[in-house]
């Protein structure tokens, strides 16, 4: 147990450097239980959810933030709209903290929108924890499983568990992989989602039929499934901003910040100029304390405070392709711990198409990555060694990069210092960064945020962190069943040719627009049917134009590229179909937003260029070669 303590505390003061000493790393901290504020969080969860609930109009939140102003500052600032960013802003303004947040682009429009789509537990931690006896990593596994189970229960209708299914080409695997599920189901108690199992050879061709019995010289010996979490990351990123809105924070995407504001004194960060990029128009906002929660870009912010501090993100680069359903059976995915060259590949059914992936690679900081030919061939070329499928360059319907954010010690002359967990550090008064960490434990991440917010600004919070007990916008009484509501009781009125037919609300459309809007789907069902916005926006796809006019309406969507990105998912499933969807779409926008046509067209140029980003087999220039 001692040699355990000391690696645990090693492990803790490697990443403790990590801001020139000026670090604090958190562990999962105080409950809304120790606060005992029920009557606080019912209150809470009826200005979420209450059927009245509509989220302010973004004029009225630049116009908050304008009023904050050096006599009446904000408690806290944050910058950055991603999953930690978002979710500090939940966190601080459920505390009864005055909040603001700005996001450059859109809401999950960086690396929140780009991730695995996994909410994992951290099962290789555990093998880590294990073989190195270090306790530091297993504290990791415990604290990823309970937020795993965390984010699933609180965005229920966004977050399913997955079985994920693992090869075994001999026996040695079939034990060594069925013994450390198992070990994962022991540690996850009552965070555990369904048990693992082993299934024989052809249990499991039936179960996935694309999985190849024979290759390499190797024979199937079976294959151990277990369980993680799913999501549909964006959605759930504009669930977390559009929350806190209707909790009272002030949150305004398209608003970048452009300089940091200093006392008289020039010692203390007290406010930041932002420019909102709609209008061009300049403003300044004033806060006690501002968390820069920018993901790859938080060392921009900080260089904003002191232009020679030194950089702590080291980005990675993580690509991943889209393929055809037929790739993966509905209800189970591909898991390959370690390829032959030591790498993870994954195989993934997602909103209806197969998703593979990752790389992870050194690269450059940009605002548009783009995934390289050879990392989408090596994608191609690890996932065909476990499939009885032909493998095609051309069935790449969509492909894209994602920079994860590894948190790094500026002073250090190796590598060795890159934490796969988070780090929050107030290199300069009044300005906390967060950065680092994962999709699976964005909560607790805005959690110690806030924390060191308060701390930093001496502030006065009225309650402790409600947020592993408040559901976000659309959660709150859904249940798995409710599709049949929007079924049985709406009609998809569709106008064409100026006549309006009426067609039925099909399973397919009623179950998406129930997964991605919660309860809040049949206010999207009513647009379609009593406004004519019932037609599909994409052959073979579930989206409707009532979403365009919804998500303008209700969730901040302000340009087509919102839309298609991270309002629905388009341009991550097929590329393609995006581009075709793009007029209807930009016309229903423009009527909701009062476009011109001059913004029509920009808006399609940049919707057209954002797409060349998404390497699909229709936009890319590539050389089949082995995969023709």
């Amino acid at each position: 147990m001692t040699r355990l303590r000391k690696l645990g505390t090693t492990v803790g003061a490697a990443i403790a450097t990590a801001c020139g000493g000026a670090v604090i790393l958190y562990s999962p901290s105080i409950s809304a239980n120790d606060y005992g504020g029920g009557s606080r969080l019912e209150a809470l969860r009826q200005r979420v959810h209450g059927p009245d609930a509509v989220v302010p109009e973004r004029e009225s939140q630049q116009s908050a933030l304008i009023a904050a102003d050096k006599a009446h500052p904000l408690d806290v600032l944050v910058i950055g709209g991603g999953a930690t960013g978002s979710g500090a802003a939940l966190d601080a303004v459920t505390r009864g903290l005055r909040v603001g947040l700005v996001e450059r682009e859109d809401f999950a429009a960086g690396t929140s929108s780009r991730s695995t789509k996994l909410l994992h537990g951290g099962v290789r931690y555990l093998e880590k924890a294990v073989f190195n006896l270090d306790y530091g990593q297993f504290k990791l596994v415990l604290h990823a499983l309970k937020e795993r189970k965390q984010v699933i229960d609180n965005a229920p209708h966004l977050c399913n568990a997955l079985p994920c299914m693992t090869p075994c080409f001999n026996w040695f695997e079939v034990v060594y992989y069925w013994a450390g599920l198992k070990m994962y189901d022991l540690v996850a108690g009552r965070q555990l989602l369904h048990l693992s199992r082993y299934y024989s050879t052809k249990e499991s061709v039936e179960l996935f039929p694309t999985l190849a019995r024979k290759g390499n010289d190797r024979s199937l010996r079976g294959t151990v499934v277990y369980y993680d979490g799913q999501m549909n990351d964006s959605r759930l990123n504009v669930g977390l901003a559009c929350t806190a809105a209707l909790a009272g924070a002030a949150v305004l995407n398209h608003a970048e910040v452009v300089s940091l504001l200093k006392d008289d004194a020039g010692k203390r960060i007290i406010g930041a100029r932002i420019r909102d990029n709609l209008t061009g128009k300049e403003f300044e906002t004033y806060a006690k304390v501002i968390v820069n929660a920018g993901g790859p870009f938080c060392d921009s912010i900080r260089k904003m405070a002191n232009k020679n501090v030194q950089e702590m993100i080291a980005p990675s680069s993580g690509v991943h392709i889209i393929l055809p359903d037929y790739y993966s059976p509905e209800g189970m995915g591909l898991i390959v711990p370690k390829t032959k060259d030591g790498r993870v590949v994954f195989m993934l059914p997602w909103l209806g198409r197969t998703v593979a992936g990752t790389t992870d690679s050194s690269t450059t900081i940009t605002y548009l990555p783009e995934p390289h030919e050879d990392e989408i061939q090596f994608i191609l070329d690890a996932i065909s060694d476990y499939l009885n499928v032909k493998v095609r360059r051309t069935d790449v319907l969509s492909a894209w990069s994602g920079i994860r954010p590894l948190a790094m010690d500026p002073t250090a002359k190796n590598t060795e210092s890159i934490s796969r967990d988070h780090v929050v550090c107030e290199d300069y008064p009044g300005l906390v960064t967060i950065t680092g960490g994962k999709w699976t434990t964005y909560r607790s991440m805005a959690e110690d945020a806030v924390n060191a917010a308060i701390k930093s600004g001496k502030l006065t919070p009225t309650s402790g962190c409600v947020t592993d007990n408040l559901r976000i916008v659309g959660g709150e009484g859904w249940e798995p069943s409710s599709f049949t509501v929007l079924a049985q009781q709406y009609k998809r009125m569709k106008s064409t040719g100026g006549k309006v037919v009426p067609g039925v609300m099909d399973s397919a459309a009623a179950k998406h627009l129930s997964r991605a809007y919660g309860t809040l789907a049949e206010r999207v069902a009513a647009i379609a049917q009593d406004e004519n916005l019932g037609k599909r926006l994409a052959h073979g796809y579930p989206y409707l134009e009532a979403e365009v006019a919804y998500c303008a309406r209700n969730e901040y969507c302000e340009s087509a590229i919102d839309f298609i990105a991270r309002r629905t998912r388009l341009a991550f499933l097929e590329t393609d179909a995006a581009k075709k969807a793009l007029p209807r779409v930009i016309e229903i926008l423009a009527n909701e937003h009062k476009w011109d046509n001059s913004r029509q067209k920009e808006e399609l140029q940049k919707a057209k260029e954002f797409l060349e980003t998404f390497k699909s087999s229709k936009n890319a220039r590539f050389h089949d070669g082995k995969h023709s």
